[in-house]
């Protein structure tokens, strides 16, 4: 099992859910490009992305791997999942369809972009700094993340906040490549957010035939906030499909 993080975020993100389910997958979380420990490049799209994908999957000579993603990383798993429909044996994506999302980070990208990193000495003081962009605490530790502290002092960036923010029209484009994924599919949405509508349901179906959407009483972030209830529905789901 292969799982991709969403923007802004990072392999680690995803460490609780991926013990629970290493007792019966073996799971790799992978850092996109320009996130966490990844390489740090000037294009940031989702041509780039699912071919980073094949590639990893070739590299470490993986035979048809479960390929889950949230958000950004959904998308990218769409993605793949479309323009090389052989190579995995399921797709689960988590909070995001496959459509055209206008851009709608830039206060966080301006809030991150405030922050002194040069010059700050605790994450507490980048904190009280991108409280005024953030007024949700638990956003803004999710985001603070990212923060890497120097051994000479200071902070710097794991993400390539540059190329973020000048790609962010490029990472809410609908998906980039022609066809359909037949296999077996999940769709996880929470209840209280709005990525996944009811009338996206249509399209889903369309690209998708053989998925499945299940809605649980949480966020965007499905699987932080309630990471039990999510692992028992994706287990649950591959099971089904008995993979």
């Amino acid at each position: 099992m292969i799982i991709l993080h969403g923007l802004m975020g990072s392999s680690d993100n995803w460490l609780p859910q991926a013990k629970m389910l290493s007792d019966e997958y073996h799971v790799y979380l992978v850092d996109q490009r320009n996130h966490g420990q990844s390489p740090h490049d000037v294009i940031l799209d989702y041509t780039a992305l699912a071919n980073d994908l094949k590639d990893f999957i070739e590299q470490n000579k993986l035979e048809k791997p479960i390929v889950l993603g949230h958000s950004m990383g959904g998308k990218t798993a769409m993605n793949f999942a479309v323009a090389y429909p052989e190579a995995i044996s399921a797709l689960i994506v988590a909070d995001i369809a496959p459509k055209y999302y206008p851009v709608h980070h830039n206060t966080i990208v301006n809030g991150l972009k405030a922050i002194p990193i040069d010059t700050i000495t605790t994450r507490a003081e980048a904190d009280q700094v991108l409280a005024d962009y953030v007024p949700e605490e638990d956003v803004r530790q999710f985001l603070l993340k990212n923060l890497s502290r120097k051994p000479e002092g200071g902070f710097s960036w794991k993400i390539n906040l540059p190329v973020i923010e000048k790609s962010l029209e490029d990472v809410g484009q609908d998906l980039q490549f022609e066809g359909t994924y037949n296999g077996p599919t999940l769709f996880i949405r929470g209840a209280s957010s709005h990525y996944i509508k009811d009338e996206d349901r249509d399209r889903i179906k369309q690209l998708f035939p053989k998925s499945t959407l299940i809605t649980m009483d949480t966020g965007h972030w499905v699987q932080a906030e309630k990471p039990k209830e999510f692992v028992e529905v994706v287990r649950n789901f591959l099971h089904a499909v008995k993979l």
